[in-house]
């Protein structure tokens, strides 16, 4: 507490002083204090990105192990609406692949780099369902391809679709675990979604597109 002494003390020059609530003549500290600053972010560090990347690989490395070891089944999933798993399957690529560019638009006009239509207020919400409801759609594909049919390389195009099925589900646990973490690189969420948006459309290509073009357009 802060008060003004009656009498200035000799050698004041006749100006009135603060007293301390203890007596003292010693100056006091100023009512008015400086408001704490806001909290800074963590600094930005590439060691942030190696409990995701070591997950990511882990999940890859786990989902090709299991694959070639377990023993093929058929059919994991029976989806109503399609004559068959494999109808199924392209099918639900396709559309969680045309999620992913719904989520590539998106994240572009999020970032600023595509200023056409600028950035609606609920771009952010169309960001983030498109990309539920394409994981939601991807998780058949998934289950259809490591219990039903498993890791195989029979072909160069089921070889490199299997890799690229592991590669998929890898990234994609390394960009989600990412996503929170406000002290990782500004350049690591951009890199994964863009390397999960590649892996999902070569996936397309050499799954439903070879499906369409050797059985049509059916269901």
């Amino acid at each position: 507490m802060i008060s003004w002494s009656a009498e200035p003390p000799a050698g004041s020059g006749g100006a009135a002083v603060p007293v301390g609530s203890n007596g003292s003549t010693e100056p006091a500290e100023s009512a008015a204090t400086t408001a704490p600053s806001a909290q800074q972010p963590p600094p930005k560090t590439t060691l942030a990105l190696l409990i995701p990347a070591a997950a990511g690989c882990a999940v890859s490395l786990a989902l090709g192990v299991y694959g070639h070891v377990h023993t093929p089944t058929g059919i994991a999933v029976n989806v109503a609406g399609f004559s068959g798993p494999l109808a199924a399957k392209a099918w639900l690529t396709t559309i969680a692949t045309v999620l992913a560019v719904v989520q590539l638009v998106t994240a572009l006009m999020i970032y600023g780099k595509l200023k056409v239509f600028g950035t609606p207020s609920w771009i952010g919400g169309l960001h983030r369902w498109s990309g539920r409801v394409a994981f939601v759609a991807a998780v058949p594909v998934a289950m259809q391809c490591l219990y039903a049919l498993g890791f195989q390389n029979y072909s160069t195009r089921v070889l490199i679709h299997s890799l690229l099925g592991c590669l998929f589900f890898g990234v994609f646990t390394a960009k989600m675990l990412v996503l929170p973490r406000p002290n990782a690189p500004s350049w690591a969420l951009p890199l994964l979604g863009g390397l999960v948006f590649a892996a999902l459309v070569a996936i397309w290509l050499t799954s439903s597109y070879w499906y369409f073009t050797t059985f049509g357009l059916k269901t």
